[in-house]
């Protein structure tokens, strides 16, 4: 018997996705100029207005109504008529430093005996349904919407749109869990009233919203589709030959959007942020933290576990728990499933003791290993955190350029080590 599986991508003018944008850049600004900066961020965006709070413990100065002007701007608020305006929106800031009683279980004199920066659970996971060892219906949702903004920004075509989107994908697998067809794609996309109707009757008003939905369904199926579906390798590519339903802005309208349609906050996508919900969650949100927050550090360390144990044929399908108490340095436990997949000889739980002995999950010792004190958390806050591609930029930061490697945590750098820890087993 088959069965469905959905996931959903939102866009970077998504307003809660606006927020984590900001969060992160103000997160970047203090790590650029004080790479010790405890920083916890959370920003709120609706109609016209930006309220950005939190606790910041710092040596830096960060400008934060130039960050949030230019973070809003980039993603492409920038006309009074969308109700939301880099240049013109008020800003309120509510900054103040970081309870002394979290400091005291974090700092450490001796650097690898930080403690944890709050207690609970973090979850990683991989799988071998695509290159990126990403669930598929994530991966496309995620490249439905980068390639809309993409067109979007380039502004050849569709030169209506507006940047609030969202996609989803629902894919039909096979008893074996392999994909067998596309079953649903939905996209929802902003737009300018492009089509004024010939007059205020109600008749006019409803051919002209109809009209303009009819462009946007033919645009997104003639031009964002083709450039979605010819980056795909062949095996995908095969599921797009099935008769799929397509549902196009199903409210017919959709003008009034982004923070002005829907009050934004930080870390309100955090399945959209991790693996589409195909692997639990434990509820801490990533952006605006530093990575003494092990919400954030501990689940992009479980993530490298994940993918490195998946691609050196530990198992086809792997998740990963690790769990803290606030101040505590050494995790309370490592939980593994791989989901009947294993290729070794070895129970779940046995895996688990492996890992524990390969990769020390120590909140510093993860900094280190994954040099998670650089300015590289901007680039993480819309897409996805998880599926992207290690590389090395430099950034501009205020007046300090930094080269930094972003997405540390995809590199499949420990297969070999894991092959060898396994094989002797």
């Amino acid at each position: 018997m088959s069965y469905l599986f959905t996931s959903e991508s939102v866009s970077e003018g998504h307003p809660d996705k606006v927020a984590d944008q900001i969060s992160d850049s103000i997160l970047d600004q203090f790590l650029a100029f004080d790479p010790d900066s405890k920083v916890a961020c959370e920003t709120l965006v609706t109609t016209g207005q930006v309220v950005v709070s939190g606790e910041v413990t710092s040596k830096a100065y960060v400008n934060i109504q130039h960050t949030v002007k230019d973070v809003i701007n980039k993603i492409g608020y920038t006309k009074g008529e969308y109700g939301f305006q880099g240049d013109s929106c008020g800003i309120l800031t509510a900054i103040h430093e970081q309870s002394p009683d979290i400091n005291r279980g974090v700092v450490r004199e001796e650097l690898l005996n930080q403690g944890a920066g709050d207690q609970g659970m973090m979850f990683g996971y991989a799988t071998r349904e695509t290159e990126q060892f990403m669930p598929l219906t994530l991966y496309l949702s995620h490249l439905i919407m980068h390639e809309l903004a993409g067109i979007r920004h380039e502004g050849k075509v569709m030169t209506y749109l507006r940047p609030d989107a969202k996609s989803q994908v629902t894919i039909e697998y096979d008893n074996d869990n392999k994909p067998l067809r596309i079953h649903t794609i939905v996209i929802s996309t902003q737009h300018d009233d492009f089509i004024k109707p010939a007059s205020n009757s109600k008749r006019n008003i409803e051919k002209a919203d109809k009209d303009m939905l009819d462009t946007i369904k033919k645009d997104m199926t003639e031009i964002l589709m083709p450039r979605v579906i010819a980056k795909l390798n062949p095996s995908i590519q095969r599921l797009f030959e099935h008769k799929y339903t397509f549902y196009v802005n199903p409210t017919g309208k959709f003008v009034i959007g982004g923070p002005t349609g829907d009050t934004g906050v930080t870390g309100r996508k955090i399945i959209v942020d991790t693996y589409g919900g195909k692997a639990p969650h434990g509820g801490g949100a990533f952006s605006g933290k530093d990575p003494s927050k092990v919400d954030r550090s501990a689940a992009y360390a479980a993530r490298h576990i994940a993918k490195n144990m998946v691609a050196a044929g530990i198992a086809d399908e792997i998740l990963i728990q690790v769990s803290y108490a606030i101040g505590i340095a050494k995790p309370i436990n490592i939980f593994v499933n791989t989901f009947g997949t294993s290729k070794v000889g070895m129970s779940d739980s046995e895996i688990a003791k492996k890992i524990g002995e390969i990769f020390d999950m120590r909140p510093r010792a993860i900094i280190e290993r994954l040099k998670l004190l650089n300015p590289i958390y901007y680039e993480t806050a819309s897409y996805g955190h998880f599926g992207r591609d290690p590389k090395i930029v430099t950034k501009q930061i205020g007046d300090k350029k930094i080269k930094v490697e972003l997405f540390t945590w995809e590199k499949l750098d420990y297969v070999d080590k894991i092959k060898k820890v396994f094989c002797c087993a």
